[in-house]
C-alpha cells in the first residue's frame, strides 16, 4: 500500500475540512488550536511532507532552513502569502500554493459594512441601548453622514476591489480607483469608474478611501503619514486588507488631531496587538476596530479548506496545483 504523506496543519479549520483530511492523508492537526511558536514549526517542517499554515504563521526563511528533505508543498490556508517567504521556499525545491479567490464577496461585504459602521456611527448607536443611555429620540442626536453621492477611492482594483465597486455603486457611491493599470474596459464601463494614475490626486479629492490591495513589499506603507495627510479632513478610511500597507502610527495622529475624519479597520500592523490609542479612539466613536473579520463566514473557511485539499491532491498526484504562487505574482 502506497505511503500516504505526512500533511502538518497548523491550526484548527472547520470539521468537515479536517475530517476530509484525515480521510486522504496521514494529517496530524493542531487540536488546542493555539499558535504554533517558531520552534515548534521547524519541528513541523523537519517532519511533513505538506505544511498548511495560516496567516498567524511566520513560515520565513529560518523556518525553511530547517525543512526536512520530504517537505515539498507549503498549502497556505489564506488568500495572502506574505506570512511566508516564497523565494526561500522556492529556492529549497518547495511549491507554495495560496486560496485566492473564495474570500471576494465576504471581504468585500465586511467593507461595506465598515463603510456604513464609521459613516453613520452604528457601534456608537448599538451600545447605548444596552448600557441605558437612550433617552429617546432627539433632532440633532447621533448625527452620521449620509453616502449616497459621495466619492469612493478603491485602492487595488482586484477581485475584491471589484465586488466592493459593485456593492457601493448599488449604495449610489461615485467609484474611482488606483490600480497598477486599468482595468479591462467592459469592467470600467459597467462600474462607471474613474482610473486614477497618481495615488496622491485620487486621496485629496475622496469622501472615502478602501485599502483593497495585497501586502507587498511595494506596497508597505502605500498610504504613509504624507498621503495620509493628502486626505479630506472629513474623509474615511477602511482597510480589510493588512495592516501593514498603512502607516498605522501616523494615521491614529491623524485622526487624533481631527486631520481624518474616522477610520474602519479589520487589520493592524501589529495584530494581534492593536494600538492603545486607536482603542481609545475606537471608545470615543472616532474609529470601528474588528478583529480580523472580513473572511470570517461558514461558507468563506470551507471553501479555502477545499482549496487547500485541491492543491494538495493534485500535487501528490503529479499534477501542477491549480493555485501555485510563483515569483512574478509577489
Amino acid at each position: 500500500m502506497k505511503k500516504r504523506p505526512v500533511v502538518v496543519v497548523t491550526r484548527r479549520l472547520p470539521d468537515v475540512i479536517e475530517t476530509r483530511l484525515r480521510e486522504l492523508f496521514d494529517t496530524r492537526l493542531n487540536l488546542e488550536d493555539k499558535p504554533l511558536s517558531g520552534a515548534e514549526l521547524a519541528e513541523a517542517v523537519k517532519t511533513a511532507d505538506v505544511l498548511v499554515p495560516t496567516i498567524t504563521d511566520e513560515i520565513d526563511a529560518s523556518v525553511i532552513a530547517e525543512a526536512g528533505p520530504n517537505l515539498k508543498l507549503i498549502a497556505n490556508f489564506g488568500n495572502g502569502v506574505d506570512n511566508i517567504d516564497v523565494p526561500a521556499a522556492l529556492a529549497r525545491g518547495i511549491t507554495v500554493t495560496n486560496t485566492p479567490g473564495v474570500l471576494t464577496e465576504d471581504t468585500a461585504d465586511m467593507t461595506m459594512a465598515l463603510i456604513l459602521a464609521v459613516a453613520r456611527r452604528i457601534p456608537e448607536g448599538a451600545r447605548v441601548i444596552p448600557e441605558g443611555e437612550w433617552a429617546g429620540w432627539a433632532p440633532t442626536w447621533m448625527l452620521g453622514r449620509r453616502i449616497t453621492g459621495k466619492r469612493l477611492g478603491i485602492v487595488g482594483m482586484g477581485r475584491i476591489g471589484q465586488a466592493l465597486a459593485r456593492r457601493a455603486k448599488a449604495f449610489g457611491l461615485s467609484i474611482h480607483y488606483h490600480n497598477r493599470r486599468h482595468v479591462p474596459p467592459k469592467i470600467e464601463a459597467e462600474l462607471e469608474a474613474t482610473y486614477w494614475e497618481s495615488l496622491d490626486q485620487m486621496l485629496a479629492r475622496m469622501d472615502i478611501v478602501s485599502v483593497n490591495c495585497p501586502h507587498t513589499p511595494a506596497t508597505y506603507h502605500l498610504l504613509s503619514a504624507r498621503r495620509l495627510k493628502l486626505m479630506r479632513p472629513d474623509a474615511i478610511l477602511v482597510n480589510t486588507a493588512r495592516g501593514e500597507i498603512i502607516d498605522e502610527t501616523a494615521l491614529t495622529r491623524l485622526i487624533e488631531a481631527g486631520a481624518i475624519g474616522g477610520a474602519g479597520l479589520d487589520v493592524f500592523e501589529q495584530e494581534p496587538a492593536v494600538n492603545p490609542r486607536l482603542v481609545k479612539l475606537a471608545k470615543q466613536g472616532k474609529v470601528v476596530l474588528l478583529p480580523h473579520m472580513g473572511s470570517a463566514t461558514h461558507e468563506g473557511r470551507i471553501a479555502m479548506g477545499e482549496k487547500v485539499i485541491v492543491n494538495i491532491k493534485a500535487f501528490i498526484d503529479g499534477h501542477k496545483p491549480p493555485d501555485r504562487v510563483l515569483p512574478s505574482m509577489l
